[in-house]
């Protein structure tokens, strides 16, 4: 069942219902449902402009009307209310005096501290409450809304400084394999060559019958596996093993789309090269297809070479297999 409404695009009942349940859960957890905002007096839209000030200082009101959202009439209301209680004054614009420009006063400041502080508390006492890896996924979660978000430009006209504009990229962090990522391997690969190549189950079995042979049989010394994580979520990976005694090979090197362009894929060869070398190897060697082109510019920049390509038919579809080396 989906629900139409004049001008918006048709979306599923099951969505809306999800949507509208987390809304008034979380009105529950951030306690939106009490008479004021972390115990204080004002309001949640009236705590806004304050946080809006203090990160801007003096400010246009249509400026200030414009990146809220607000009514014109509803945000004077509230500025005359927040003046009333001293946090909030109002001079004419230097530029145009038919215009006014509000600040917080120093009392303001001093209230806006305080609710800085009873946010911090009331987040910390929320994430503390959840495990490490519970702990994870929800923030990781509350990033990919925020991004879902900011993308789809369901945020035009929000705050500036709130949304992901000009923010650095997010850290990331490699790890060793360990308990539940080599499922993910598996299931990733399938998906992922799937989803951008049309490949058919068979890559997903090649990848499991590669991920179970290094957990059945790995010797620690000469091979290794490492996890990418952004956001506290596996976002890719590589892995090295044993071809022979004087040469690694690199296999199944992938990045998850919304971590590309972090660095990640060249960041997990350097990894990979780099235990090859301690382990004592002489050669690295690697199996890819000529389609993969953005994993070439990787292997190139690292000084890998092309060596022998021949065509075959696998995961249903006719590629061209390649092989490159590097002497290490």
């Amino acid at each position: 069942m989906t629900v139409t409404h004049p001008g918006v695009a048709d979306v599923a009942a099951a969505d809306i219902a999800e949507f509208r349940a987390f809304n008034r859960l979380w009105s529950r957890v951030g306690g939106l449902l009490t008479a004021g905002l972390l115990d204080s007096p004002f309001s949640v839209t009236e705590g806004r402009v304050i946080y809006e000030l203090a990160q801007r200082g003096p400010t246009d009101l249509a400026e200030v009307r414009q990146a809220l959202g607000l009514d014109a009439g509803y945000l004077t209301r509230i500025v005359r209310r927040l003046r009333a209680h001293g946090v909030v004054e109002s001079t004419p614009s230097p530029r145009d005096g038919r215009r006014q420009v509000i600040a917080l006063t120093p009392a303001g400041r001093e209230t806006f501290a305080g609710l800085n502080r009873a946010a911090d508390e009331q987040a910390s006492a929320v994430l503390a409450g959840l495990a490490p890896q519970a702990r994870r996924r929800f923030t990781a979660g509350m990033r990919a809304v925020g991004e879902a978000l900011a993308g789809s430009g369901a945020l035009a006209g929000a705050v500036p400084g709130d949304d992901d504009a000009g923010r650095a990229a997010p850290p990331y962090l490699l790890r060793p394999l360990r308990i539940g990522d080599p499922g993910w391997v598996i299931a990733r690969h399938g998906v992922r060559y799937a989803e951008e190549f049309g490949w058919d189950a068979t890559m997903e079995a090649l990848t499991a019958r590669i991920v179970a042979d290094y957990v059945e049989g790995r010797d620690p010394r000469r091979e290794s596996a490492w996890i990418a994580e952004v956001g506290g979520e596996p976002a890719g990976c590589v892995f090295c093993v044993r071809r022979d005694d004087e040469t690694a090979q690199l296999r199944l090197l992938l990045v998850e789309p919304p971590a590309r362009g972090l660095g990640i894929g060249g960041r997990l060869v350097d990894e990979c090269v780099t235990f090859a070398r301690r382990a004592g190897y002489r050669r690295m060697v690697l199996w890819t297809q000529s389609i993969l082109t953005s994993a070439h510019r990787i292997y190139a920049a690292r000084g890998f070479v092309l060596g022998e390509e021949e065509p075959h038919h696998s995961f249903g579809a006719d590629l061209v297999g390649q092989f490159w080396h590097l002497d290490l």
